[in-house]
């Protein structure tokens, strides 16, 4: 792997950190009544998600063709960073579904 293992865990933890905190915006905005810029919020949550992704896949495939990858504390709480990540970003597009429906249900009584 040309890449060491020590950019990979800190693009890990980046970009999940970048991923929750759009989020967790996006969630406020939707909150406020701002949909469109919920959305935009939650499409910058899923680029940064797809970055990391990116290389996670990396290391999955270097370990895979078998390049032998030293685990460490660090690197488990960089996985765990971007699983969290993606976790709240589900959770927040369901999330700004709701607080869409529940304006729209307001406007109809």
């Amino acid at each position: 792997m040309d890449i060491k293992i020590e950019t990979i865990m800190m693009e890990l933890v980046v970009n999940g950190g970048n991923a929750r905190s759009c989020a967790m915006q996006a969630i406020a905005a939707a909150r406020e009544g701002k949909p469109e810029l919920a959305w935009q919020l939650m499409k910058e949550a899923d680029e940064s998600i797809e970055k990391a992704h990116e290389f996670q896949t990396g290391i999955l495939q270097a370990e895979a063709s078998g390049e032998h990858l030293d685990m460490s504390l660090i690197m488990v709480h960089a996985q765990d960073h971007l699983m969290n990540a993606m976790t709240v970003r589900d959770l927040a597009k369901e999330f700004i579904k709701l607080y869409q429906t529940e304006r729209s249900a307001a406007v109809i009584e």
